[in-house]
């Protein structure tokens, strides 16, 4: 077990550290996903949104992720998120990737931002390529590309007034879901 916990440590120190610096991730990943397909409808359909630049995913039998993120609501940035996963079963391998959930409507907003929101086993996401690679999905859900980076096409919709897109950003890991991820939040101060 002290294995797979420090793989894990090791594997999002080494995402976290490699990854290019970018004047604003948070801005730079918002817009990854408003050009890759699908995903780019549901900025104007929802009442908000929480972006995570980078999750580092990590299991040999124990697995965890980690990233964090913020919310924004209406296009305003509203407070910050910490999503963290801890997954037992078969797993092996190290990825790190971008994730954006979308919220339908201000119940669901509400739901996610009361202070500990946890997808439950049966959530799933839609992959989505943005770059000329193959696409992959999880159960229910699709994804594809034709080789460009604005030409990834999804099928995504609201389940329980939420929707997840992911974009792999490096890594493989034979697992991809995100049951069981856990939210913490944490609202801007009041200035």
């Amino acid at each position: 077990m002290k294995a797979a916990v420090r793989l894990f440590a090791t594997t999002v120190l080494l995402f976290g550290f490699t990854a290019p610096a970018l004047a604003d991730k948070y801005a730079d990943t918002v817009q990854l996903f408003k050009d890759a397909g699908e995903s780019a409808q549901f900025f104007n359909k929802s009442y908000g949104y929480a972006v995570f630049p980078t999750v580092g995913k990590a299991g040999i039998g124990i697995g965890g992720a980690r990233g964090e993120g913020r919310v924004y609501a209406g296009g305003a940035y509203v407070g910050d998120t910490t999503l963290t996963q801890l997954s037992i079963g078969f797993q092996l391998g190290g990825q790190a990737y971008s994730q954006i959930i979308f919220f339908e409507d201000k119940r669901s907003f509400e739901e996610f931002t009361s202070g500990n929101f946890e997808f439950g086993a049966q959530a799933s996401a839609v992959v989505v390529t943005a770059a000329a690679s193959a696409g992959a999905g999880t159960t229910g859900s699709q994804a594809g590309a034709s080789g460009g980076k604005k030409d990834a096409t999804t099928v995504g919709e609201f389940y329980r007034g939420m929707a997840t897109f992911i974009i792999a950003k490096g890594g493989l890991m034979y697992e991809a879901s995100i049951g069981g991820q856990k939210f913490s939040y944490t609202p801007v101060a009041a200035e």
